[in-house]
């Protein structure tokens, strides 16, 4: 099975503008998300799929390989598909250019997920561990069944307890946050991209539910904590200081 990691990567941002540019921590931060793709296993190509040329030129200056695609694509993952459209790879890892602290295994495991033959894509998830997380609408929730198949997405708490409170130490955990990573079997990623967006994508604003919604399969995998993406300036100064203080990425681990 041949994966390629490809990571989508735009200059523009509402809250960081440029930030795959900042340079804090005298690397790129598309330099330290391009590092972590390249520490995995499973991949044999690892391509950044950009529409700036400022970004283009950053990534071929630390010596990785970028892409420059379409300037009008809605989302990232139209971008990483306008790219896997021309490799020959069996399964497309979409890694966020804002993920500097993912584990190079999380990688690995989304890639063992789609040895299945029956998933079309597979994901991650963590344990929820506390309230607040389990009933924030910034927070994406998913719901599995025993074969660690993904049954609905929601930004609601969910699977709602109708009667008490949620016992999170329950074990196999069943209260799960999704991380926003994935892999796509590259026909199936094609295919999912041409499609008009699903009344449930549009409800809950998840691309993901264009995926169930229209009877695709996502396998998930359990990672044992969150990676912290990095959003606004404040994410960034953490991961600055993070990252300082212990001279490395301080990823998250798989389980």
């Amino acid at each position: 099975m041949r994966v390629a990691i490809v990571i989508p990567a735009r200059f523009a941002s509402t809250r960081l503008p440029g930030k795959p540019l900042l340079r804090e921590t005298g690397k790129y931060l598309i330099q330290h998300v391009y590092e972590r793709a390249i520490a995995a296993k499973c991949a044999s190509d690892t391509i950044v799929a950009t529409d700036d040329e400022r970004i283009f030129d950053a990534v071929r200056e630390f010596g990785g390989r970028a892409v420059m695609t379409r300037t009008d694509h809605p989302s990232g993952t139209d971008r990483v598909a306008e790219v896997a459209a021309h490799l020959s790879s069996d399964v497309i890892v979409n890694l966020q250019g804002d993920e500097p602290q993912l584990d190079p295994h999380a990688i690995d495991l989304l890639a063992e997920l789609m040895t299945d033959p029956a998933s079309d894509m597979a994901t991650l998830a963590v344990p929820i561990s506390n309230l607040a997380t389990y009933q924030s609408p910034n927070v994406v929730k998913v719901v599995c069944d025993d074969r660690a198949r993904a049954l609905y997405f929601s930004r609601s708490p969910i699977p709602m307890v109708r009667d008490g409170e949620p016992d999170f130490a329950v074990h196999p955990p069943r209260f799960l946050q999704h991380l926003g990573i994935y892999a796509y079997r590259r026909n199936f990623l094609l295919k999912i991209a041409a499609a008009l967006p699903h009344p449930l994508e549009q409800s809950e604003k998840l691309e993901q539910l264009r995926v169930l919604g229209t009877g695709g399969t996502i396998k998930v995998g359990l990672v044992a904590q969150s990676h912290r993406g990095v959003d606004t300036p404040a994410d960034y100064a953490e991961f600055v200081r993070a990252y300082q203080q212990s001279g490395e990425d301080g990823t998250c681990r798989a389980a």
